[in-house]
C-alpha cells in the first residue's frame, strides 16, 4: 500500500488584499499561503506518508523574492528531515519561458540532498519509498516558445501550434505508459489543462482558453492508478465514475474573490493492489466574504448597510462590500462609518455603490414642417407628469406666441 499527498498551485507571492505583518515584516497574504502549506505538511508528517507530490506553480512568478524562496524551502525541508521524498512538477508560473534559463524550482533538484525530484521536462521516474517502488510519469507545463522558434513550426498559427503541442503531449504520455510495469503502483502527474476542467469562480470550461488542451481519456489510461494535476484552482475529479481518478487538487489558499465559495485543501491518496482511494482534506483558509445590500429609500443609508454587514462574521476576513443605491436618490453612505463597522476585518478590498441604470427616454421625431401645436403635443407626450395639463399648457403657449408676434409687429 502506497500513501501520498497530492497538492498544487501554492502561488507564494500572491499578495493582494493584505498588509505587512507587524511581527514578521512579511506580507500577511504570503503568510496565509505559508500557513496553509504548513498545515498540509503537518498532516503529511502525522500520517507518515510515503511521498509528497507537488503538481506545479509554487510561486506567482518565475522570479520569486528571496523571502518567498526561503519560506518554501523551510516547508519542504521539514518533509526532507522526516525522510519523505518530494516530487515537484514545474508549472507555468514557475517557468521563465526562455530557452536556457533555469526555472524557479530547479534549485531543489540541484541541491546535494537525496529525496528531491524536480521534473522540468517529460520524465518517467521510479521512486523508491519506505513502502516500495512507485512509478511516476511527470509532465511539466508544455511551453510553446522553443517549439515556435524552430524552422519546422515557425510558420504555424497560434491555433495550429496549440493543437500540435496537445497532440505531442498525448503521444509522449502514451509512450511512457507502454514502458511501465503494470504490476507496480503508477502515478501520472502534470501541470496541464484538461478539456472538461472548470475554472475557479465560474462554470467556464478550460477548453475555451488558449492553452494546449488534453482530454480526460488521453490521461486516464493503463497502467496509471491516479492522475495528479495542477493548473486549475478548483478541486475536481474529471473521471468520477472510472479508473483512474483524474484529479485537480486545486489551489491551497484563495487567490481572489472568484474562489470565495470554494473549499481549499489537498488530496490524500492511497493505492493498494492497483485500487485507488483519495480524500480531499480541507485546509483552514482566510475567508473571503462578499456582502451585498439593497438600500431602501426613506431610512438612513449608512445604518442599513451596517446592519447588513453585522449579519456576517467579518473578523479576519477579506471583504468586498456592494450596495445598491435607490433609484433617483443620491448616495448618502458614510464610508468612514462603514470602515469602523469592519474594524475587525483583515482587509476591505472594495466598497462599491451600484446606481440603477436609468433608461434614456427616446425623443419623438420632430420636423421643421410641423406647426407649433403639433410640436408642443410631441414635446408633452414625453412628459407623463403633465398629461392632465397638456391642453392648457399648449393654449397658454400659443397665446404667448401670439402676444409676442403682435408686439413684434407694433414695434416695427
Amino acid at each position: 500500500m502506497i500513501q501520498f499527498v497530492h497538492t498544487a498551485d501554492i502561488h507564494f507571492g500572491v499578495e493582494n488584499y493584505g498588509k505587512i505583518d507587524q511581527k514578521t515584516g512579511i506580507h500577511s497574504r504570503l503568510l496565509d499561503f505559508y500557513n496553509a502549506l504548513n498545515f498540509c505538511i503537518d498532516w503529511c508528517l502525522e500520517q507518515n506518508i510515503d511521498f509528497f507530490l507537488f503538481a506545479g506553480d509554487a510561486y506567482k512568478t518565475a522570479n520569486p523574492s528571496p523571502t518567498q524562496q526561503r519560506l518554501l524551502m523551510k516547508c519542504l525541508l521539514r518533509l526532507h528531515a522526516a525522510g519523505i521524498p518530494i516530487v515537484i512538477v514545474v508549472g507555468n508560473h514557475d517557468h521563465p519561458l526562455s530557452f536556457g534559463k533555469a526555472n524557479a524550482l530547479d534549485v531543489f533538484g540541484d541541491m546535494p540532498l537525496d529525496g528531491f525530484h524536480v521534473i522540468s521536462r517529460p520524465t518517467s521516474l521510479m521512486l523508491q519509498t519506505k513502502s516500495g517502488p512507485v512509478q511516476i510519469v511527470g509532465i511539466p507545463w508544455p511551453t510553446r516558445n522553443t517549439i515556435a522558434a524552430t524552422d519546422a513550426h515557425k510558420h504555424k498559427t497560434g491555433t495550429e501550434l496549440t493543437t500540435y503541442i496537445s497532440s505531442s503531449v498525448a503521444t509522449i504520455i502514451q509512450g511512457f505508459a507502454r514502458e511501465l510495469d503494470p504490476a507496480l503502483p503508477t502515478v501520472l502527474s502534470g501541470h496541464l489543462t484538461v478539456s472538461s476542467g472548470v475554472f475557479s469562480g465560474s462554470e467556464k470550461r478550460a477548453i475555451y482558453g488558449t492553452d494546449p488542451v488534453l482530454m480526460p481519456s488521453q490521461l486516464a489510461i493503463s497502467p496509471f492508478d491516479y492522475v495528479a494535476l495542477g493548473h486549475l484552482h478548483r478541486h475536481q475529479n474529471l473521471n468520477p465514475s472510472g479508473h483512474p481518478p483524474v484529479v485537480y487538487a486545486g489551489s491551497i489558499e484563495r487567490i481572489d474573490f472568484g474562489e470565495r465559495k470554494e473549499d481549499k485543501g489537498f488530496c490524500a491518496v492511497t493505492i493498494a493492489n492497483k485500487k485507488t482511494q483519495f480524500d480531499f482534506i480541507k485546509v483552514p483558509t482566510r475567508p473571503f466574504i462578499q456582502i451585498e445590500a439593497k438600500i431602501k429609500a426613506g431610512s438612513d443609508h449608512t445604518d442599513q448597510l451596517i446592519a447588513e454587514i453585522q449579519k456576517h462574521e467579518v473578523t479576519g476576513a477579506v471583504l468586498k462590500i456592494i450596495y445598491h443605491v435607490p433609484e433617483g436618490k443620491k448616495d448618502h453612505v458614510d464610508l468612514r462609518a462603514v470602515q469602523r463597522a469592519c474594524v475587525t476585518a483583515h482587509h476591505i478590498a472594495a466598497v462599491i455603490p451600484i446606481h440603477p441604470i436609468v433608461p434614456r427616454k427616446r425623443r419623438t421625431g420632430l420636423s421643421v414642417d410641423m406647426d407649433m401645436p403639433t410640436l408642443l403635443r410631441h414635446y408633452f407626450a414625453n412628459k407623463p407628469e403633465w398629461t392632465d395639463k397638456t391642453e392648457d399648457l399648449i393654449t397658454k403657449a400659443l397665446e404667448l406666441e401670439n402676444d409676442s408676434s403682435e408686439n413684434t409687429e407694433t414695434s416695427s
